[in-house]
């Protein structure tokens, strides 16, 4: 198959798209090098506020509380949206599954600040009830992360399962292997890529998140998106800036590794199917 050439408008369409995306990003990296206190103004080259950035102990702790919540909401997330994907996708009709559909998709769709609200409330209210959770704090973030996520997990996953070819599995089970050996055998294998991207995909959302983690967290729970805001709000920091470029060169690599290994996987696999 010839491919096509892009027209000069299709170029040109793509070019200002790229620009708009992307010019920004690569201002912030380059001004996170500006040795003047003012963010607008160059000053020089300098390294000096990366300096600053890891002497930062506020920065340092709500860094490390995003990490720690985003690496347990995502593994949770794609263990509860592979179960939820399995049985969208492979368990048929079945009674009261559009309701399930609907309540596992229905974070996508809802503002963040009524899931935050309603999930802020229903705390309240365990509290009252059974004196759990005692305060606000990792445990709620981690809950209300692990609702958003979960439904964009799903969704990853159950597109994965419909298009997957079922006869291995089904050559499997006629050879005498039980469901569950097929899934850990076969099936996991197979949807990898997609575990994957489920897991890149929750990771980000959960340490991107503020609207939920503001009304989800205590005192002694501040993530760096909080952080971030509240400092923005009072002026610009050039340490922001170098947080940012490192938090840009790090999600960055991560996506290229993640695609490449996902990339391979997939060619393995179509070789095996041929």
């Amino acid at each position: 198959m010839m491919s096509q050439k892009i027209s000069w408008f299709g170029k040109t369409s793509l070019g200002i798209g790229f620009f708009f995306l992307y010019a920004p990003i690569v201002i912030l990296m380059i001004y996170s090098f500006n040795a003047s206190k003012l963010v607008t103004v160059w000053g020089g080259f300098s390294t000096h506020w990366y300096g600053e950035l890891f002497r930062d102990e506020a920065v340092m702790s709500a860094l490390g509380l995003s990490l720690k919540v985003a690496l347990l909401s995502s593994v949770m997330a794609v263990a509860l949206g592979t179960i939820a994907g399995m049985v969208l996708a492979r368990f048929g009709r079945f009674r009261g599954k559009s309701l399930f559909a609907g309540m596992i998709t229905a974070p996508m769709v809802m503002p963040e600040v009524i899931t935050g609200l309603s999930m802020l409330l229903l705390f309240v209210q365990m509290q009252q009830w059974f004196g759990f959770p005692e305060e606000r704090g990792v445990l709620t973030i981690w809950v209300g992360h692990v609702t958003l996520c979960m439904a964009y997990v799903t969704v990853v996953i159950r597109s994965r399962l419909v298009e997957m070819d079922r006869s291995v599995e089904e050559a499997a089970m006629d050879l005498g292997a039980r469901p569950m050996k097929v899934f850990f055998v076969i099936t996991l294998p197979l949807i990898a890529p997609a575990l994957a991207s489920g897991f890149l995909l929750a990771f980000t959302l959960s340490l991107d998140d503020l609207v939920i983690t503001a009304f989800l967290s205590g005192p002694g729970s501040t993530t760096l998106p909080q952080l971030i805001f509240s400092r923005v709000r009072l002026g610009l920091n050039p340490e922001i800036n170098a947080l940012a470029t490192i938090t840009v060169l790090v999600v960055g690599t991560l996506v290229i590794v993640a695609n490449r290994v996902m990339a391979r996987a997939e060619k393995k696999r179509r070789l095996l199917a041929a």
